[in-house]
């Protein structure tokens, strides 16, 4: 399975849940790569942490525009349990790179409307890959959310307005997730007991019925070819 965090929007979390996502999966047996697609380098900095402190982190790897090409991502994550991309924001060749290759397109958002406006762009992102890749899954994750604020559930009714599926699951702005990432860690492993890692745990959770649905969807289309 093949799940990229995008969005046109920066400052959502997308490297922030990328890093959590790998490194849990990780954690728990999976063999894990973690494509760092974004110039900023934020994940390829994590692993580095990670690795001058001795920490064990997925496989992470750098890839840009060229990454759904033949003999690309594609081939290496063959190897893999779960491959995820971290995308820029703003580089639109970029994410349409990843969402050509991509079984589940996860967008975070913001838990303001003015957030949930600009996912408008995003949107249009994945729209134009699904032209060319039905199967494309595409899901809205709520990320950065204070408490039970009005303006979080307001913000939910808006996302629900995309067309897309607001995930259950919903990020809190919190602390534990930017420790995590300063120290090398996944935030399951450094703050077991907060608040954090049991929205990453629901997170991928969420992801795996996708995953299965993916899996049963492509097995159907696999068995009607050969029966026909």
């Amino acid at each position: 399975m093949i799940i990229a965090f995008a969005g046109q929007k920066g400052g959502i979390g997308k490297s922030t849940t990328a890093i959590a996502v790998a490194a849990a999966a990780h954690d728990r047996g999976m063999r894990v790569l973690l494509v760092d697609a974004d110039p900023q380098g934020t994940a390829r900095t994590w692993a580095d942490v990670a690795g001058e402190a001795g920490h064990s982190t997925p496989t992470v790897v750098a890839m840009g525009a060229t990454m759904h090409k033949a003999g690309q991502l594609a081939s290496i994550a063959q190897a893999y349990d779960l491959t995820v991309i971290d995308c820029p924001p703003r580089h639109g060749d970029v994410q349409r790179s990843a969402l050509m290759v991509a079984d589940v397109v996860v967008l975070p958002s913001g838990p303001s409307a003015a957030d949930a406006w600009a996912l408008a762009a995003s949107i249009e992102v994945v729209q134009e890959a699904r032209v060319l890749r039905e199967e494309l899954v595409a899901l809205v994750l709520i990320t950065r959310k204070q408490g039970r604020t009005a303006l979080a559930k307001s913000a939910r009714r808006v996302l629900e307005s995309s067309g897309f599926p607001v995930l259950k699951a919903e990020l809190g702005y919190r602390v534990a997730y930017q420790e995590a990432i300063a120290c090398g860690r996944g935030v399951t492993t450094h703050a077991p007991r907060d608040a954090a890692a049991a929205e990453i745990t629901s997170l991928i959770a969420e992801l795996e019925t996708y995953a299965h649905g993916q899996e049963e969807s492509r097995r159907f289309v696999a068995q009607a070819a050969a029966a026909g």
